[in-house]
């Protein structure tokens, strides 16, 4: 997949294309039915199929007082982009200047002009330029103008509980700690995505070294507790992806017991590894199943007899 990171980084002539436009927070499986449908439209003829999409949510400059935690971040959003087969990403930085564009210019500047878009597909909440003055109908007129048609998705929506599929829904099972039910809206494990830093090291001390996550990772991090999941190893940043996944034990939480964590931790005891050194190492961590919440717990040999049981925990969930 080829990533454009400005309008004007696209070479004269990529065009058709047919584009998916969208912020997909998470890319989950209603914003992957947009990109379907794109794929589909391409098939019929030798179009590329590109996503539009943000390096932000909007709100965070336009409204940041009530901007929501985003599901994924750039590097995890280019990624599950890239893996559904589409030929490109334009990731637009959101700025005032993007903000100021009214609706004709984005569609001038971006649509045509730079990617000579003969479909456009968006879902039915898709609000555009200047103060969101767009919306699917305006798209459709100037699309009229400019000579593309415009494709409106509907949402997906969950049979029993007739709720559509969105980020805030899936931002309420994470913020639950329901890591499985929002793999179902995903369409994949929830993960986050960051460096292995050093930490205290105690987990190496009580017999269950862990990978620690930096603060600064990319992901919505699930509520407080112990969870069944997988490390996938991606490898150092001057060396080659190693795309090895581990079963793990994964820890979130600021450690009760001992009371010395001013920062929510994420934390990840590979299976039967004791001497795996992924420090410098940027890892996936999905969460696949949670196994309990996080308490306190009287004494160290009464934590470890617990960490050996959501050893033995995570091993079930994960076969």
């Amino acid at each position: 997949m080829i990533v454009f990171r400005d309008p004007a980084e696209i070479p004269a002539g990529f065009g058709p294309s047919v584009v998916a436009i969208g912020k997909f927070d998470g890319v989950h499986s209603g914003h992957r039915a947009v990109i379907d449908r794109a794929r589909v439209e391409a098939a019929t003829g030798r179009a590329r199929v590109v996503a539009v999409t943000f390096d932000r949510n909007p709100l965070a400059v336009l409204r940041p007082e009530i901007c929501p935690v985003s599901l994924i971040g750039v590097t995890q959003k280019l990624q599950l982009l890239a893996e559904t087969g589409i030929d490109a990403t334009l990731m637009l930085h959101f700025d005032e200047a993007l903000a100021d564009l009214t609706a004709r210019e984005f569609v001038q500047h971006v649509l045509v002009e730079a990617l000579g878009a003969r479909i456009v597909l968006v879902g039915g909440d898709f609000r555009f330029g200047r103060g969101g003055a767009g919306n699917p109908e305006v798209l459709r007129e100037l699309g009229t103008e400019f000579g593309f048609d415009v494709d409106v998705i509907d949402d997906v929506r969950a049979i029993e509980a007739g709720r559509r599929v969105s980020s805030t829904w899936i931002r309420e099972l994470l913020t639950a700690g329901d890591v499985s039910a929002a793999a179902k809206l995903l369409g994949r494990p929830a993960s986050v995505w960051g460096e292995v830093v050093h930490g205290l090291k105690r987990g190496r001390e009580l017999g269950f070294p862990t990978a620690n996550l930096s603060p600064q990772l990319e992901g919505f991090v699930p509520a407080d507790g112990v969870y069944a999941g997988w490390l996938i190893d991606e490898g150092s940043a001057d060396g080659l992806r190693s795309g090895v996944r581990y079963s793990a034990a994964i820890s979130v939480g600021l450690n009760p017991t001992f009371d010395d964590i001013e920062v929510r931790q994420v934390e990840a005891y590979v299976l039967d590894e004791t001497d795996l050194d992924l420090y410098g190492h940027r890892v996936e961590i999905q969460f696949v199943d949670r196994i309990r919440g996080m308490v306190a717990f009287e004494g160290v040999e009464r934590l470890i007899e617990q960490m050996s049981d959501d050893v033995r925990s995570v091993r079930r969930a994960l076969t």
